[in-house]
């Protein structure tokens, strides 16, 4: 393994099926909101998902762990995460399963055709580009940012890429929530599940999670929120179980 590595990077445990992933310190590393959304999301036996940038390739790799789907992509414009993705694709012996695209989520229809995947994932920039301090060439800026790709641009692609009844998920901040709704409605993508995300029971949720249904008629199901931290400051329980760990 030792020759996949590269000066700075780290092979991280994943908590499941003995998987690891490459990620460099210096670069984007993966937060609690992919083990979150890996979590929500279902890919069911024989289905097909794709993850609308995939970074180092987290959300497919947690993704094939959980699920039965057939099929797992990964769509990332920055060729080094891509690279990074891949080996640890290597590593962990899923060629045959996942694959990594390098490509702009905007042109996302046109690179995979339309109706192509039931499931379709996204972890995006939460912040609009003029929050914060711009430096277009720093990788974790572009992925807190929207700089390469919007809302907008994953929804639009996502409608596209997307089965009839097809399923699309997505982890965001609640500022955006209605936006975000109004968006999927926009596409023909139905709201059908959210759940709100807590630090502690008694602040407010800073994550919120969707699924959507393309074509499917309205009736949305708002589940029980998900707190995250004790008030001690340890992980409830049910964050332990999404880590992998059992109790």
């Amino acid at each position: 393994m030792m020759n996949r590595l590269k000066e700075g990077e780290r092979l991280d445990d994943l908590q499941v099926k003995g998987y690891e992933i490459i990620q460099h310190p210096g670069r984007f590393c993966f937060g609690m909101d992919a083990v979150l959304l890996s979590s929500f999301a279902k890919v069911k036996r024989r289905e097909r998902a794709l993850d609308l940038g995939c970074g180092t390739g987290i959300l497919p790799i947690l993704l094939e762990a959980k699920n039965e789907g057939s099929y797992y992509a990964g769509l990332e414009i920055q060729e080094e995460s891509a690279d990074m993705a891949r080996r640890s694709i290597c590593h962990n012996r899923l060629e045959n399963k996942i694959e990594i695209i390098t490509g702009d989520i905007k042109e996302a229809a046109k690179i995979f055709g339309a109706a192509s995947f039931e499931v379709i994932t996204s972890n995006p920039p939460y912040m609009i580009e003029e929050h914060g301090l711009k430096n277009e060439m720093d990788t974790q800026y572009i992925a807190r940012h929207e700089v390469l790709c919007t809302l907008e641009d994953i929804l639009r692609e996502s409608a596209k890429i997307l089965k009839p009844k097809g399923r699309f998920y997505m982890v965001h901040r609640p500022f955006r929530l209605a936006e975000i709704l109004a968006g999927m409605n926009r596409h023909g993508i139905e709201p059908k599940r959210m759940r709100l995300v807590y630090p502690y029971v008694d602040k407010e949720p800073n994550m919120v999670l969707v699924e959507g249904m393309r074509g499917a008629r309205p009736r949305m199901t708002v589940e029980p929120p998900l707190v995250v931290y004790e008030k001690d400051g340890s992980y409830t329980r049910e964050l332990l179980r999404m880590y992998g760990r059992n109790l």
